[in-house]
């Protein structure tokens, strides 16, 4: 890859990042604090919260096998989504490539960011193909997007291919592995050593079923959490959502428990889905969610809608005419869906 000092924008470089209140003091205990303009009364809520996030990226780094200087903290993904256009690409400048279809969020921060965003169709197995990839780029490419296992289509892709593109490419690969807590295959986040251009994202959305505390994490070379880190508002996640995900983090088990009976439900789903008259198909999938191809996939959606059940109409998505994505949803709301669908 290219010097990192070579993909930051040079203000990002030059950037001074703001100091707060909590992190200027560091190696003594504290009880006494004067210096952030806070209120003295409604303790804990009345002070700012931990701008790093020392204890929940400890919590983070036991369980996920990477060192707490490697991690950085987003209110969702999303925000490390943002992060990366604001720290690498020069607005009317650079591009990005990704994989299509894909993760929305990708398009959308690049058209808010004012980068071009190049998408490289994946072939009739929703495969991609790193020839195609890097072909897609030039000397003002900086970011690859990778969503592995991949939104909407479900299905993990190919490690080789995946890699091949970290090898080749001079710019910095993120990977989205929002759903690999569903995936037999193991996380590419433990190649973070092996690759100082590889972001990797993830989630307590999914598999820890947190969507509404919104906590993402990214994963990377020490150098780049330095420069998000930077970047980043001061206090971007709350001492709410630090708490709720200390809770959840020290019951693993209960997650792996979680993990397990989605597994079975999908199976008993998609099964259920191949012997419906109104599924022409149903693809292969590693996440917690499956495609289905149906006969009329706007008709089938409008009728669940009638009967107060919401899937995902992804027909407007390239090569998901109408595919329909299915959430993996506990027992009771899977029959409810099969029943539905089996009077359609």
């Amino acid at each position: 890859m290219k010097r990192l000092e070579e993909l930051v924008r040079p203000n990002i470089l030059r950037l001074a990042p703001y100091s707060s209140a909590r992190n200027e003091y560091s190696g003594h205990e504290a009880h006494v604090f004067l210096d952030a303009n806070e209120n003295p009364y409604n303790k804990p809520y009345n002070r700012y919260p931990d701008p790093l996030q020392v204890e929940v990226k400890e919590k983070i780094a036991s369980l996920k096998g990477v060192a707490p200087e490697k991690i950085f903290l987003g209110n969702g993904s999303d925000e490390a989504i943002d992060l990366a256009y604001r720290c690498f690409c020069r607005p009317g400048i650079d591009n990005v490539v990704a994989i299509e279809p894909t993760y929305g969020m990708y398009k959308v921060c690049a058209d808010i960011n004012d980068v071009e965003y190049r998408p490289v169709l994946l072939d009739e197995h929703f495969q991609m193909n790193a020839g195609k990839l890097l072909a897609a780029c030039d000397n003002n490419t900086k970011l690859i997007w990778i969503c592995t296992p991949n939104n909407p289509t479900g299905n993990s892709l190919s490690r080789k291919e995946i890699l091949r593109v970290l090898e080749s490419f001079q710019g910095i690969v993120i990977v989205d592995e929002a759903y690999s807590d569903f995936a037999a295959e193991e996380p590419l986040r433990h190649q973070i050593g092996t690759y100082p251009n590889l972001i990797i994202l993830n989630t307590m959305s999914k598999a820890w079923g947190c969507a509404a505390i919104r906590l993402g994490m990214a994963f990377a070379d020490t150098a780049i959490i330095e420069i998000f880190n930077k970047v980043k508002y001061p206090y971007n996640v709350n001492l709410l959502t630090q708490q709720r995900a200390l809770e959840i983090l020290n019951d693993p088990y209960e997650v792996e428990e979680w993990v397990r009976i989605l597994l079975q439900e999908r199976s008993r789903l998609m099964d259920a889905f191949k012997l419906l008259p109104s599924c022409q198909k149903v693809y292969p999938t590693d996440a917690n969610f499956f495609l289905a191809k149906m006969k009329d996939a706007q008709a089938i959606y409008d009728y669940l809608v009638e009967r107060g059940i919401i899937v995902r109409n992804r027909s407007r998505i390239s090569l998901c005419n109408d595919c329909l994505r299915i959430t993996i949803g506990n027992k009771s709301e899977n029959n409810e869906l099969l029943s539905a669908l089996r009077q359609w």
